[in-house]
């Protein structure tokens, strides 16, 4: 744990304890075992049962509960992969605990910035701000990425509307509705935090994470307009599909009608009786075939200028 003493300004690294009424701590608990969370949370700092229990589990949606020395929240970061992670947060007067299970190089960083700049453990809302601060913005990589793969999937559509995207648009479709649930809801926490009856954070503060809000919103805003951009996409590739289809059922009408009056002709001609036309013209061969050329020629320049293909 980082332990910094208001008093004479310095920050120092310590066994976990419950910290002096002059001290600011920062406790971080990675893949912790149960029996630790139960000592420091329970035998430490003195948690309600159920907080220890959440924080055990760490299966929670977002939110805040709030206990009478003591609130705990549950919040989501983004991992390198990409995926939602989840931590466990408690914070009191002058202490805050962060609980979760996979490796965050993030608040590995914060932790090494705290130890060398004061100022950031001065108090448990500034803590607490430096990490939802930092949950958000790797938000914004995640929409960054969402668009790269829109921008990709539509450059593949209308290269190829025959392309098989179908299922990755839904998937992708998935990942941005538990994304975006996720994040609505820690919306509702941050408003919580930023109302003045939030007792672990100073009222200058406010402004700091009504910034956050800002940011989460806009993620949101985003989130809504890639899902429909996505819905967009997939009807704009069934209409291509479509249009391309009736372009094939238009060539092959076509060419189905032209060759029509030919296997007319070629079947008038080729009936085996002594009264065919011409058939004991010595041109007889020939004047058919100038007949079915003529005949396609007609009907190719009547259909041009229909404009039917």
């Amino acid at each position: 744990m980082l332990i910094y003493d208001t008093a004479h300004g310095l920050v120092r690294e310590e066994a976990a304890r419950f910290p002096e009424p002059n001290e600011v701590a920062w406790i971080r608990m990675e893949n912790a075992s149960a029996e630790e969370l139960k000592h420091v949370l329970g035998d430490l700092y003195h948690c309600h049962p159920l907080l220890i229990e959440d924080a055990i589990k760490l299966n929670q949606r977002p939110k805040m509960d709030v206990y009478k020395n003591h609130i705990f929240l549950t919040f989501f970061a983004v991992s390198e992969e990409l995926e939602p992670r989840e931590i466990g947060i408690v914070i009191g007067a002058n202490f805050v605990i962060t609980v979760y299970k996979d490796p965050l190089p993030f608040l590995d960083q914060l932790y090494h910035t705290c130890q060398e700049v004061e100022d950031r453990l001065k108090h448990p809302g500034s803590i607490l701000h430096a990490i939802l601060d930092r949950c958000v913005d790797d938000y914004s990589v995640v929409v960054d990425h969402f668009d790269d793969r829109l921008d990709r999937m539509e450059q593949a559509v209308y290269q190829n509307p025959g392309i098989r995207i179908a299922q990755d648009i839904f998937q992708l479709k998935r990942s941005m509705h538990q994304l975006r649930r996720v994040i609505v809801e820690e919306r509702i926490t941050l408003s919580a935090i930023t109302h003045h009856s939030f007792p672990y954070t100073r009222e200058e503060d406010d402004v700091y994470f009504l910034d956050i809000m800002d940011h989460i919103s806009r993620i949101v805003d985003s989130l809504d307009i890639f899902r429909e951009s996505l819905t967009g996409l997939l009807e704009l590739q069934m209409s291509m599909k479509s249009d391309r289809m009736n372009e094939i059922m238009k060539t092959l009408t076509i060419f189905s009608t032209i060759f029509l009056p030919l296997t007319f002709i070629v079947g008038l001609y080729g009936m085996n009786f002594k009264l065919i036309p011409e058939l004991n013209w010595h041109y007889g061969y020939v004047f058919v075939w100038i007949v079915m050329i003529l005949t396609s020629g007609c009907m190719w320049y009547f259909f041009k200028r229909k404009h039917w293909f």
